[in-house]
């Protein structure tokens, strides 16, 4: 019996037969007030995502350096690097992708918020940016102001708890569980170029362009 041995990159995706390969998984821990988190967000992600959306599998984690206390009564209450009004949006966004729960869609609410909510804040970014698309914004704003919305940011807290290397930078770029320098330097410039240079698979037409 033949025995065939696939051999992978340092961060590849899985599969000898390129066609099946997985795809190439992005987990991004940011920060909503954050000059750079906005600056990749916006000239990094919502291109690259654009252009090869079939060939990823991407997670927003927006709480970045906050810090979480745990209160007498068992609540949570979060310290953000950048002020209340970043606390807020994190929350709003983390409620955001809890109840719309499609990518495609809360995406593109995170986009626009992020092109507004420096110079509007966030609830008003957030209605903005929910008006011409039928979102449920009023189920988002209860969420964020509430129990729910606490819990998500704790879970988010544990989550990036957990990652090795511990973060010290945001926006973090983790890509198939794994977080160096160079993908640091790479993501924050050309984010596209190491998605296809990751990606097993047959190079879709925008890697090559």
């Amino acid at each position: 019996m033949l025995s065939i041995l696939c051999l992978g990159v340092l961060f590849a995706s899985t599969g000898c037969n390129g066609d099946l390969a997985a795809p190439v998984k992005i987990d991004v821990y940011y920060e909503t007030l954050c000059p750079d988190s906005k600056h990749f967000l916006l000239t990094q992600l919502k291109p690259t995502y654009h252009k090869l959306k079939d060939i990823l599998e991407i997670t927003l984690i927006p709480y970045g350096k906050a810090t979480e206390k745990k209160e007498a009564n068992g609540s949570y209450t979060f310290t953000c690097q950048h002020g209340i009004n970043e606390c807020y949006g994190n929350v709003i966004q983390a409620c955001a992708i809890k109840h719309i729960n499609d990518f495609d869609v809360y995406s593109q609410f995170i986009f626009c918020m992020e092109e507004v909510i420096s110079t509007v804040g966030p609830e008003k970014a957030a209605r903005n940016c929910s008006a011409t698309k039928s979102l449920p914004i009023d189920d988002i704003l209860t969420c964020a102001t509430g129990n729910e919305g606490m819990r998500l940011q704790h879970d988010s807290a544990i989550q990036q708890g957990s990652l090795n290397p511990k973060i010290n930078w945001v926006p973090w770029v983790v890509i198939n569980n794994i977080h160096t320098d160079r993908i640091k330097e790479e993501s924050a410039k050309n984010l596209l170029g190491l998605v296809c240079e990751t990606y097993q698979g047959t190079q879709p037409a925008a890697c090559n362009n």
